[in-house]
């Protein structure tokens, strides 16, 4: 019996080794390279990165614009219906979202946004961070400002969406 589960075990590690070896997951490999490697889909060059960061600073500009002109119809469409958002008054949806970016509830004056960053995890996920400062009040108490932002986007077939929004004030001085 012994020597039957010594056999098995066997087995069973050298099938393990083999499944490992299948999914590419080699120890040179960074973690970015292992999980597109997984899905199987190609890592973006500097080009497409360059290009691909461009275009998604631009949706961030223009998620800016929308929130200033309460534009929910623009947050329908660029937001990931699994979307998230973090801020001072907790955790927010899709729905909530477009809601009270349509309503009047806040009044943003002027923003802008600056020191921008992308940082790709793979072909299909992306985090844009960013400098945010604005003049907008809620229900007219002032929203904190300046902070830092993330914003992170997938794709989901051929379009970038918005699936996780983030801002940390940033303390004065």
């Amino acid at each position: 019996m012994r020597i039957f589960l010594v056999i098995a075990f066997m087995l069973i590690t050298v099938s393990a080794v083999a499944v490992v070896d299948k999914k590419i997951i080699r120890p040179q490999q960074s973690i970015t390279e292992r999980a597109v490697s997984d899905q199987g889909g190609p890592a973006l060059s500097d080009s497409q990165k360059t290009a691909l960061s461009e275009k998604l600073i631009d949706l961030e500009k223009q998620s800016w614009e929308a929130w200033k002109n309460r534009d929910g119809k623009f947050f329908q469409n660029f937001l990931t219906e699994d979307h998230v958002e973090a801020g001072v008054g907790g955790f927010t949806n899709k729905a909530q979202v477009v809601a009270g970016v349509a309503s009047p509830i806040c009044v943003v004056k002027t923003y802008a946004v600056s020191a921008f960053k992308v940082t790709f995890f793979d072909a299909t996920t992306a985090v844009v961070n960013y400098r945010a400062e604005q003049d907008t009040t809620c229900n007219g108490v002032a929203v904190p400002s300046p902070a830092w932002t993330s914003s992170m986007y997938v794709k989901r077939g051929d379009h970038w969406l918005n699936a996780l929004y983030q801002q940390t004030p940033i303390p004065h001085k």
